[in-house]
């Protein structure tokens, strides 16, 4: 685990570990809507 003392805004591992994470569960998540939907993501909000 990280240490408590240690920030959890800026470059630090904390921060770059949630943001991949995040970015994984986006990707995730648009896929599965392509797939349930049969449009692209952005055949979804309008634009294609």
């Amino acid at each position: 685990m990280s240490d408590p003392s240690e920030p959890r805004f800026g470059f630090v591992n904390y921060a770059e570990t949630l943001n991949g994470r995040l970015a994984m569960l986006g990707i995730l998540v648009g896929l599965s809507t392509e797939l349930l939907t049969g449009q692209g993501i952005l055949g979804q909000i309008g634009f294609g």
